[in-house]
């Protein structure tokens, strides 16, 4: 099924609807081929509801230009110095660049309006070298971003800030990127580069929780290429200020954007935060913890009754819901690979956290893994809570002709006689 099919999509758009993406476009990228492709899955983007925010660089097109005009740029990625005569020949660049999105997203129907949202300030004298014109970004116009959201217009930031004196600076794009997504409270922040995502030791990472990107960052920053290195260090520190997720993906990839927004594989890197809320996989040492934490359901005959050697056998069928490093939450998913099915169990939520959605949250994150582990369906069996797994989960209620002959035995032997809910996946 191709991604452009909206029944292949549907099922993510209440999740991101009326969410902010802030994308960001490398210069190399709007200069390629599939630029065009690109404008219009944003233009579909917008179409579903979800509020788009482009920014963009231009190195390549300022070390272009600068060549064209005989003379070497003191910098173009706006992390170094930045004299009088490259900054003018990145003003003129980022135009260009800027012109060539406006009339993309012209032909796909879209409205945008450039904008002079990010105030700065320069970046100063650092180790006694004056950075001259690079500038720092100092805050967000966010109401401004706002109102043209507001109003249906695609806002288009360039690599450029501006201070209260009408001066300008050139600025870096994946600053400005990330200071947008936090200033917008965004759901994702895209980066969208020449390369196929964050390049490790020569490797692509697939997938990665903030605190292990950190980790890596920390203890073995060398192994990461320059380009992988910058848009690591501001997906980091984006997933750190609550920006769910960071993606890095390839511009070059027809439907890429789609890819990598409407499926559970995408088709680059996923980084995704975990400093605040993270669902984790369970070790043998949380065991206690999950029996102290769930006590009282299980004596309230909400869960079943485990038993600690059960669960320690199983122990990476078990997965736990922490907020600042403290559980809160828990659920197990078990696989049972001879009826492509797996079982959602042991679901449960501190009542002091309850009506926040992680409950949702517990369920979307099973049913995420087991599409990934290629099962078919999931079941799971419920006394007290099966009205919530049906109106807020979509399980529709089954009959034993529903489990898988291991769990028949199980579930008749337990004389809870509980509802089996199941839901069909794929």
């Amino acid at each position: 099924m191709k991604l452009t099919d909206l029944r292949g999509i549907l099922q993510y758009i209440p999740r991101f609807r009326d969410k902010v993406f802030v994308i960001s476009l490398d210069g190399a990228v709007v200069e390629g081929e599939n630029i065009g492709n690109l404008l219009l899955d944003i233009a579909l983007l917008r179409s579903l509801n979800i509020q788009p925010v482009i920014l963009h660089g231009a190195a390549l097109q300022i070390a272009r230009s600068a060549s064209e005009k005989g003379f070497q740029p003191s910098d173009t990625c706006g992390h170094g110095i930045t004299d009088a005569d490259t900054l003018q020949v990145a003003i003129q660049a980022s135009h260009r660049v800027t012109h060539t999105l406006l009339q993309g997203l012209s032909g796909a129907d879209l409205k945008a309006a450039v904008t002079n949202a990010i105030v700065a300030h320069p970046k100063g004298i650092l180790k006694g070298v004056d950075h001259l014109f690079t500038g720092k970004v100092e805050r967000v116009d966010h109401g401004l971003l706002e109102t043209l959201i507001k109003e249906g217009i695609v806002p288009i930031i360039q690599p450029l800030g501006y201070d209260g004196e009408g001066r300008t600076f050139r600025v870096n794009s994946d600053a400005v990127a990330l200071a947008v997504a936090k200033a917008l409270k965004a759901a994702k922040l895209i980066f969208i580069t020449a390369q196929d995502g964050l390049m490790f030791d020569g490797e692509l990472i697939r997938e990665m929780a903030v605190n292990d990107l950190d980790e890596r960052l920390r203890q073995q920053r060398d192994l990461f290429d320059e380009e992988s290195l910058s848009k690591a260090l501001h997906a980091a520190e984006a997933c750190r200020w609550h920006v769910p997720r960071a993606h890095i993906i390839n511009g070059s990839i027809d439907e890429g954007l789609l890819a990598e927004v409407f499926s559970n594989e995408g088709i680059g890197t996923l980084i995704y935060a975990n400093e605040y809320q993270q669902i984790r996989p369970a070790k043998k040492k949380d065991v206690a913890t999950l029996f102290a934490m769930t006590r009282a359901s299980v004596a309230k005959e909400e869960l079943l009754r485990r038993t600690r050697a059960s669960i320690e056998k199983h122990i990476s069928d078990y997965y736990i819901f922490e907020t600042d490093h403290h559980p809160i939450g828990c659920v197990a998913l078990h696989r049972y690979e001879d009826h492509k099915s797996g079982e959602l169990a042991f679901l449960y939520v501190n009542p002091s956290h309850e009506n926040e959605g992680i409950g949702k949250k517990l369920i979307q994150f099973v049913e995420e893994k087991a599409t990934k582990l290629q099962l078919e369906q999931l079941f799971l069996l419920s006394t007290q809570a099966y009205a919530y797994f049906q109106s807020q989960g979509g399980y529709l209620e089954g009959t034993v002709e529903h489990l898988p002959e291991s769990r028949r035995a199980l579930y008749e032997q337990s004389g809870r006689k509980s509802k089996i809910l199941y839901k069909p996946l794929g």
